[in-house]
């Protein structure tokens, strides 16, 4: 399954492997393995700090035959410290050479956000270090306009066949669309029953940009990192409702939870270390849920976000 993209047409799978929090220690053999198992997309970006292991994983598969780069579907994201036009189309090279890749498949600004500049050379990645001894986060007046022209650039030279945006707002979507030479193929969002965000979503439909879901377990990665919110709620794969939906269609949670987006037309990227989970995860498109089941997962909305810069160091209210 896959949705083909605006405006180039390419085909994006639906189905994809997310390389947040894949350890660098065990992330070629974990991209290599999800290539063995089926996945073709590979979600990463310069913050997760496992490019170059990602980018070993592919090489390997593609020198043992499994794939051919044409096979495959690449994203990654350029992080908030190289939003001005002088580091745009340098960290796309530097993105690209730490996979080993001569072009992204998808190359996203991951927030609408612009800290001040960080050497690559001194750190990287940076994460919120913005150079300061005290640790505090700055910041840097470059709007979107600048960075997305030299997003464009990086199309019309070849670094990219698609672009996009991350964890962007309804009114930012609007306002990049009026100065846009190329419109954002793909925005990816935050999206699980917990936070549905239809509005967004029917933004996105509205205008031809496809729609990419992150955290589709909801509070599951986030309860790793002691995220106190997530650690209230649950986790979802284990709430009463879904696992009884699983049950009835003799799926796992897991499954329900994804095939929820899938149904109707959101690519998820999920990620996991276990083979099996891995092959349940891409083959979860093997049945379809009720209307009235999916409006009832959709109930579960509380718009709560777990993903939101507002707890970031530098408080940041882009969600406000």
């Amino acid at each position: 399954m896959s949705v083909a993209l605006k405006p180039s047409g390419q085909q994006m799978p639906l189905v994809g492997f997310g390389l947040w929090k894949v350890p660098q220690e065990t992330c070629a053999d974990t991209v290599y393995n999800a290539i063995k198992v089926g996945y073709r997309l590979f979600d990463g970006a310069q913050d997760y700090g496992n490019e170059k292991e990602a980018g070993d994983g592919v090489r390997r598969a593609i020198a043992d035959g499994l794939v051919k780069r044409e096979d495959l579907f690449i994203t990654s994201k350029l992080w908030n410290t190289y939003h001005s036009k002088e580091h745009v189309l340098e960290m796309t090279k530097k993105s690209l050479a730490d996979w080993g890749l001569d072009y992204f498949d998808l190359w996203l600004i991951h927030f609408p956000i612009a800290q001040k500049y960080v050497d690559p050379t001194v750190r990287y990645p940076p994460n919120f270090f913005s150079g300061t001894d005290d640790g505090t986060m700055e910041f840097e007046d470059v709007p979107i306009a600048e960075t997305w022209a030299e997003m464009e650039k990086a199309v019309e030279i070849g670094y990219a066949k698609n672009i996009g945006i991350s964890n962007f707002c309804g009114a930012l979507i609007i306002d990049l669309l009026r100065h846009a030479k190329i419109p954002p193929a793909v925005l990816q969002i935050e999206h699980h029953p917990y936070l549905t965000q239809p509005q967004l979503i029917a933004l996105a439909e509205q205008r031809g940009i496809a729609v990419t879901a992150y955290s589709s377990f909801g509070p599951q990665s986030f309860i790793e990192l002691g995220h106190p919110l997530a650690q209230k709620v649950g986790l979802l794969l284990e709430a009463d409702f879904i696992t009884s939906i699983a049950k009835a269609h003799g799926k796992t949670p897991a499954q329900v939870l994804l095939r929820w987006a899938t149904q109707r037309g959101i690519a998820v990227i999920p990620k996991s270390n276990s083979p099996q989970r891995l092959a349940e995860n891409l083959n979860h498109v093997g049945f379809d849920l009720t209307p009235d089941e999916i409006d009832k997962i959709s109930g579960l909305n509380v718009g709560l976000r777990f993903n939101d810069p507002a707890d970031w160091p530098g408080k940041i209210y882009i969600f406000a």
